[in-house]
């Protein structure tokens, strides 16, 4: 099936896609939305966030890219930002989906053993006590996101962290997004950005650095992500300005030479034409959103 321009985007599925906030984490069942899908989902992706799904009952077929397995519960899957799945399931069918922004897989990377740049899906034997973990794992995040929200969220990103892992330890056969040369390349842009995104670079050193050209670049860009090279790089930088903002006391000014900007009333006239509102206000009012 492949990545294709008539694949919808969502946010969550049925939602229009959004830009997400920092550290964006949703969790809910399949069947919480079955009066949109009614156990039939059709092929979709989620840009910029990644989804974990737990199949605890039923059956049905799980599709990845152009990949697709029957299988009866309990069985697991993570699929990446940008990848297309779908499903059809019977109606006693339900399922758990983490649903976790890309800024937030990174975080939870290094404490990972999977490969978060790879779909996995697995069905589990009966004799597979991973499932057991699994499922109590899954209880828990889903526990503490009902009852706590965001003030979880370092338990929060262990207890997925260790999902992952386990995931990781499973194996599972499934289309990695490497086996198209343009998104292989839209993933390897997305690294390198995080790399260089404070410097300032143009988008010709990423050209180079990738051994690429630049229309290539921005094909792959605009195939994964839907944007432009330019566009995925001040996204970017404006990602950390939040997180930046949100998670620590630095000054607006420090902030911004920090991705970049040394001039600081730049800084704010960037910020503001994305989010409608200064640094510090945008500082005030989700500081104040966190506390409630």
């Amino acid at each position: 099936m492949g990545i294709r321009k008539d694949v919808p985007d969502f946010f969550v599925y049925g939602e229009p896609s959004r830009m997400l906030d920092v550290g964006f984490l949703h969790v809910e069942t399949v069947m919480a939305r079955k009066l949109m899908h009614f156990g039939q989902v059709a092929p979709h992706k989620h840009p910029m966030m990644g989804q974990i799904t737990y199949w605890f009952k039923g059956s049905g077929s799980y599709l990845i890219e152009d990949n697709s397995w029957s299988f009866s519960a309990p069985a697991i899957s993570f699929v990446p930002s940008n990848v297309v799945h779908g499903f059809k399931v019977d109606p006693a069918s339900d399922a758990i989906v983490i649903s976790i922004s890309d800024d937030r897989l990174a975080a939870i990377a290094p404490q990972s053993d999977l490969d978060l740049e790879a779909s996995t899906f697995r069905a589990f034997s009966e004799a597979d006590a991973s499932a057991d973990k699994i499922a109590t794992l899954l209880d828990m995040i889903g526990s503490e996101y009902r009852e706590r929200g965001a003030e979880s969220e370092k338990l929060l990103s262990g207890l997925i962290g260790v999902v992952l892992s386990l995931i990781g330890r499973l194996g599972g056969a499934a289309p990695s997004p490497s086996a198209s040369p343009a998104v292989a390349l839209g993933f390897a842009l997305r690294r390198m950005i995080d790399l260089h995104y404070r410097e300032n670079i143009p988008v010709s050193d990423y050209v180079e650095r990738l051994a690429t050209t630049a229309y290539l670049l921005d094909r792959a860009a605009k195939t994964v992500f839907g944007i432009s090279v330019k566009e995925m790089i001040l996204r970017r930088r404006l990602l950390e300005a939040k997180r930046l903002l949100l998670f620590t006391i630095r000054s607006v000014e420090d902030i911004g030479r920090e991705i970049g900007f040394e001039d600081p009333a730049y800084f704010s006239r960037f910020f503001r034409g994305r989010t409608n509102c200064s640094p510090s206000e945008w500082r005030a009012g989700n500081l104040s959103k966190t506390a409630e």
